[in-house]
Formats: structure tokens, sequence, C-alpha cells
């Protein structure tokens, strides 16, 4: 069937630093904010590796208006144009996308279908991938100028959506070396230009006034990234800080609530359980984990109320989730348990985890666990957690970030192959359900799909989802035109700016 789309350490310190790198707004007589205006953003999470896209710190790069991709989502999901103009399925294994005319990257170079195909090759290629291919082997080719093919090897219904990713981010050919490393500083093709990344420090990003959409309303953004949630609420408090990423809740109570927004998010707090090796390799000792939480108690004693106690993976922001989903039982009896030791891991870079681990510590010891926790930040503590090195991992995850369709998650943390299996679970039975999700077109068949399969993974009790988050933004008195995102990739927008 042919088809055709078109585009319908720190410290609270690290508060004082943001107020001596920031550059402050100029103003006119009026005390509205001039031409020469910068926006002040305080971010959670340092880059991760370099800000490369291929990674999630592409969510970044997305956030900050500075790199683009060929399709975006709107607020139900569906896809539109932004670097390709339209797009056809010509056959039931290949799509072509029109690219559009006129955009210069930031270097000076000019998108074409060569910048398409240089960008998405590199992606299929890089280690590891980007999520968003988990499980998808694609193949770009050059059809003209302005024309580029995308093959697959099994029908992908999703393909639109899936270009929408962050991290299939389209960049200039000279951000990209030949030993794998990608280089976005003066790469990408937004309202914003990535000038300067001081390390895990700071990002300097400038209006780029050559850009083929909108202009910028504010001259640039200056990023500082504070991993102390403390920190982030002082910058808020103090001033230092126009925009503020994820106020932890233990900080919302101390802010002007008419400065504090609060988003419900496709994020999910979840404890993963180590399939493969230790106690939690019986099935009935996941069972007896599951029993032994308490995700009400999670909710108001660590997030005051702001969050949603889970009955699923997925949450609130994806409303026809509750409306399919049947109670699921665990596929086997607790087991008794007396004395199992665990070891339990989660990072500080989100302030509430390690209060969770708190929590979560004294249910399972009261239900006969003993509970070893190593808590780090998330850069020191990844590799092991997808290594197996613990026994349980609490983690908040992000559930239909990539293509705003939860197929993506769920491939990318439970099945045999995902890239992001830290419950080490390698089940068949899950692995056909996700199979069947994945190939199921868009609409009714595919959200049936999807909720059998977090079916099939809550009856195995690979991984007890325990509450949904709401991420909380800061933004100051006279910041304007800030996106509050449930997906985490917009913020600053073209049309964002501050006034003093």
């Amino acid at each position: 069937m042919k088809r055709v789309l078109t585009g319908t350490a720190l410290g609270a310190t690290l508060a004082l630093t943001l107020a001596a790198c920031a550059i402050a707004p100029a103003q006119t007589q009026s005390g509205e904010v001039g031409d020469d205006a910068r926006i002040r953003v305080a971010m959670l999470q340092p880059p991760r590796s370099g800000l490369t896209p291929f990674s999630d710190d592409a969510f970044k790069l997305s956030r900050w208006r500075t790199a683009e991709t060929l399709v975006v989502l709107d607020e139900q999901g569906d896809a539109h144009a932004k670097l390709a103009t339209g797009w056809e399925q010509v056959d039931d294994l290949a799509w072509e996308f029109t690219i559009r005319e006129g955009v210069t990257f930031h270097d000076g170079t000019e998108l074409s279908a060569a910048s398409v195909v240089n960008t998405l090759t590199r992606a299929t290629q890089a280690a590891p991938k980007p999520r968003i291919l988990d499980g998808v082997e694609l193949t770009v080719s050059q059809v003209d100028d302005l024309t580029v093919r995308i093959a697959t090897a099994t029908p992908d219904p999703l393909l639109p959506q899936r270009l929408s990713s962050p991290q299939l981010a389209i960049l200039a050919a000279g951000a990209y070396a030949d030993d794998g490393t990608v280089d976005p500083v003066g790469a990408g093709s937004g309202p914003f230009e990535l000038v300067e990344v001081n390390g895990t420090s700071t990002a300097t990003l400038d209006r780029f006034d050559d850009y083929w959409g909108e202009r910028a309303a504010a001259a640039g953004i200056d990023v500082s990234f504070v991993p102390d949630g403390t920190a982030r609420g002082a910058a808020l408090r103090t001033g230092t800080a126009d925009v503020v990423e994820a106020v932890p809740v233990s900080q919302a109570a101390l802010l002007d609530p008419a400065l504090v927004h609060e988003v419900p998010m496709p994020r999910t707090n979840t404890l993963y359980l180590n399939n493969s090796n230790g106690a939690f390799a019986d099935p009935a000792v996941r069972a007896a984990a599951r029993a032994a939480l308490d995700a009400d108690q999670i909710v108001d004693t660590v997030y005051e109320g702001r969050a949603d106690v889970a009955q699923g993976l997925l949450g609130p922001a994806l409303p026809w989730a509750a409306e399919l989903r049947e109670d699921v039982e665990s596929s086997v009896d607790p087991a008794n348990v007396d004395g199992a030791v665990i070891t339990l891991g989660t990072f500080t870079d989100r302030a509430e985890l390690p209060e969770v681990a708190v929590l979560v510590e004294q249910q399972l010891e009261q239900a006969g666990f003993v509970v070893e926790q190593d808590v780090r930040e998330y850069a020191n503590i990844e590799s092991d957690m997808l290594a197996g090195e613990f026994d349980a991992v609490i983690l908040s995850r992000a559930t239909v970030l990539d293509s705003g369709d939860p197929v993506a998650y769920m491939f990318s943390d439970f099945s045999c192959d995902g890239s992001f299996n830290i419950a080490q679970v390698c089940d068949p039975q899950i692995d056909e359900a996700l199979r069947t999700a994945g190939e199921a077109a868009p609409g009714p068949e595919r959200r049936a799909a999807i909720m059998a399969a977090e079916a099939e993974i809550l009856r195995r009790d690979v991984a007890i989802p325990m509450l949904h988050e709401r991420v909380i933004q800061g933004e100051a008195a006279g910041v304007a035109g800030v996106a509050r995102d449930p997906r985490e990739r917009e913020l600053i927008t073209a049309q964002s700016t501050v006034t003093k």
C-alpha cells in the first residue's frame, strides 16, 4: 500500500557559579529585554558522552534548539515536517523523504540529501547504536540532491516517528570524525548555534541569524550543568538562572509557586531486578520483592504527592494505556525470603532517587532481604548497571522519549538484544510480544499489542514499576515562550524571551 505523509563537590556553591558565569540580559529604558538578551539555563545532568547526538546527550541539543531532525512529533505523537518536507512509503520496506531546500548548517554548508545519508548511515554504524535503532536495520541511499530513500529489513510502520528522535538529528558533515566521534559545535541547523562547551560545566549558544525558519527572539543561551538539586533550586530563588530543569520536590516548597510548573511525564520510576544472576534469578524471589514494595508510601513521603502510583510501565501521560490495561499478577507465588543478600544501586543525579532507595531498602528488609546500597553519580554507575553488577537498580526511565511510541523503550530495556537491558532479561515470550507490537500498524492494533507486551513483562516481575513522575520546571518571573514538554525534547524555543 502506498502512503503519503506531509508536514501536517558542587553543593550550594554551584548556585554562585551560575551567577558568575551567566551573562546578564541587556535592558531597554522601558525595563523590557532588548535584542541582546540571553537566557540562563540550569540543567540537571552534564554531558555524558561529549554531546554526541548518538547518545542521550542528543536531548540537550534538542532542548537548546541547535540540532534538528527530519521529522517532529505533535502532542499526539503524529509525525510532521521539519528538515524533511514530506515523505512517501513506496513499498513495504522503503520510504522516500524530500529534504527541505535553503537550510544552512552553522558551519556555512548546505543541507542536502548527502548530509542526511551521511548522518543516518553513521548512526547505524555507531557503537552503541542510538537506542531508537534497537532491533532496526536501516539502509540509506540518495535518490537525488533533495531525496533520500530509507529501506528497512522488515516493515517498520513507525519509521517517520522514529526519525524524530533527537539521536538522529542531522548535522553537517564536518561534525563526524573518522574514529566515530561526533562534535556538534557549530554543526547544527537550528535557531541557536552551539559555539562552546566547557566540559561538564557550561555550554554557550548564540542566535544563528541565517536560520531557515523563525529567527530566535533571544540573543543566546548560557547553560550551566547543575547536578545538585539544592543548587538548582537556589539558582531560581536567587535569580541566577532564568530557566531551571527538574527542580527537586524538596526544593519546590521553598519557591514562589508562580515560578513552579508541574508537568506530567512519560517517565516511570522502576525497580529493575537482575533476572540472570543472584537472588532475583528466581521468579519467586522477584515476586516477593514485588509484594514487599509500597509505592504509596514512596509517593507520599519522597514526592510529597507530586507523582502517580504506577499500575504498569506506562503512566498517565499515555491515557490509552490505563484504558487497555488488565490487572496482571505475578506468574508464581512469592517466596519466603530469609536473609537473602542483595545489592541495590541507584544514582544521585535525580535528587529523589537516593531517598527512594532508602524506603525501598526498608521495605525489602521488612520482607526478609538484607540490602546493601551503592549510590553514585550516573556517569560512574551506568557501566556497572549495564554489566549486571547489581541485584536491583532503581532507575527513572522515560517511556516514549524517542519516537513518541513506547515500543522502543520496551525493546531497549526488556528484550534479549536491548541496549539498555539493566534487568539482564532474555525471555522468548517477551521478545515475541515485543516483536508483535513493533510490527503492528499505528492505532488501536498497535496499542493493544503494546499492552500485551507490558503484561508479559509485569507477569514475570522482570522489573517493578513504582511511580510515574511529574517534572517540576522552574521559570523566573519575566520568562516567556519556554516549552513545558513531557517528552523532554523541547525547552528553549525561538519564541523564548526573558524580561527583568
